[in-house]
């Protein structure tokens, strides 16, 4: 079968995403499930393999027909776009923040015009994006902008176990008020959409809120006014969707063989449990767009950068799943 061409995105170029996207072009396993395809700057590539003393070619290209899809290559769509009189490591940069955005709506792009069957990002900085006068704080909002979709979904996938999110970037106070059942409902809806999309069968379980799923009313009663009634007007709907489960045991049911996903009520609750279970190999997807796309669960790590210490194991993974998924897009 054809392997699917995976545009991998260089992220913000002062962080550590330059050096771990081209360690994962170092790895035989992302040439064996994918053609992977960089999207960047020539400079900051041809600087970092200089540094680093990376085994690596670069073959610059305009269309991905035109790649050399071998272990040791990088197939790169140079954007040109980094001003080196300004780049410094570990720096916040105008710079950086707007080639990072450039970046990522050019794998949009490169998806549209059917050069690329899904993207995986490397990390982004807020604060750089920000300076750059980008009006999106992450690449979730910065996609369903690109594509035209108001609300992506947000999906983590580590080892047999996956969670969608409810909420993301926002104050614990505002997520609890967003457990309402209207918003329960939708999301119950479109997270099954997707998992059918990816061939993944099983129960949806939804997570409890308070503990003890509030102890019927002792300690909150949102289980019993919201999230208990969409489970029962999903249910009536013929939706296979069970809970609320507690969440001090809701992700270890997650990881039963008849479990397709857990819908975690907030951004921690789910962040914590599957970053304690495997940080490197937990997955971000988001989903509900045309494209599919993969990411790193982890930052910039301006801390690090430029000193060839960082682990490219979860751009690897993200590679790797992004290629697993890679006919998303066809369903």
């Amino acid at each position: 079968m054809k392997k699917p061409v995976v545009g991998i995105t260089l992220g913000d170029v002062a962080g550590i995403g330059p050096e771990i996207v081209l360690k994962s072009c170092l790895n035989e396993r992302v040439y064996d499930v994918c053609h992977p395809v960089v999207i960047g700057d020539k400079k900051i590539v041809d600087m970092v393999i200089k540094d680093f003393n990376f085994d690596l070619k670069v073959n610059s290209i305009q269309h991905t027909i035109d790649g050399v899809y071998e272990k040791g290559i990088v197939n790169l769509i140079d954007l040109n776009n980094i001003d080196m009189n300004d780049f410094a490591y570990g720096k916040v940069s105008a710079n950086a923040g707007q080639a990072a955005y450039d970046y990522i709506a050019k794998g949009v792009a490169l998806f549209h015009a059917g050069e690329v069957d899904v993207v995986a990002t490397s990390p982004i900085n807020k604060e750089a994006l920000k300076a750059a006068n980008v009006p999106f704080i992450g690449h979730t909002e910065i996609l369903g902008s690109l594509t035209n979709v108001e609300d992506p979904l947000t999906m983590f996938e580590v080892d047999s176990l996956r969670v969608f999110f409810l909420s993301r970037h926002v104050s614990l106070r505002k997520a609890i008020d967003m457990v309402k059942k209207d918003r329960l409902v939708d999301y119950i809806k479109r997270s099954l959409i997707e998992l059918d999309k990816l061939k993944v069968k099983g129960t949806l379980i939804v997570s409890g809120l308070n503990p003890h799923n509030g102890e019927h009313g002792l300690f909150g009663d949102e289980e019993m006014t919201e999230i208990i009634p969409a489970i029962e007007e999903c249910q009536a709907m013929g939706l296979d969707v069970s809970g609320p489960i507690p969440a001090d045991s809701v992700f270890y049911k997650g990881f039963n063989e008849n479990c397709s996903a857990v819908l975690s009520l907030f951004h921690d609750q789910g962040h914590i449990a599957t970053k304690t279970y495997d940080f490197h190999r937990t997955i971000s997807l988001t989903l509900g767009m045309p494209l599919l796309r993969t990411s790193v669960d982890h930052g910039t790590a301006f801390d690090i950068a430029g000193q060839n210490i960082a682990d490219p194991i979860s751009m690897i993974e993200a590679i790797v799943l992004a290629a697993k998924y890679g006919d998303y897009a066809k369903k």
